[in-house]
């Protein structure tokens, strides 16, 4: 099995494990590349994205670099605000194929501290 399978199929396990869990919430998709990281807030009933961030925006950069945990609080704290914005308070974390450890935990981190709730 090819590493691009086995990642799909723990994004799919993951995103099903939500979907018991979540009840209709908007969740909170994130993607981590090897020099930037990427969140979105997705209404999946709609099919719509409510609200995005990222860290090649320039409120997502800390100090000029983009793939620390710093860049990632910073892509967090941007997406609780874009968030409150779009008026949505609760919802899932999808943390995709990524372990919860280093740049996805300090997003999810800065995102509870931003006011959101999952």
């Amino acid at each position: 099995m090819k590493l691009r399978d086995k990642k799909l199929r723990r994004a799919r396990r993951t995103r099903s494990a939500l979907r018991k869990v979540g009840t209709g919430q908007p969740r909170l998709s994130v993607f981590r590349s090897s020099k930037h990281i990427y969140a979105q807030i997705i209404d999946d009933r709609e099919g719509k994205t409510l609200a995005h961030a990222s860290s090649l925006e320039d409120g997502g950069k800390a100090g000029g670099k983009t793939a620390t945990a710093d860049a990632a609080a910073a892509v967090g704290k941007l997406i609780a605000e874009r968030a409150k914005a779009a008026g949505v308070d609760k919802l899932v974390f999808d943390r995709g194929p990524y372990l919860y450890h280093g740049r996805v935990k300090a997003l999810a981190d800065a995102a509870r501290e931003g006011g959101l709730e999952f």
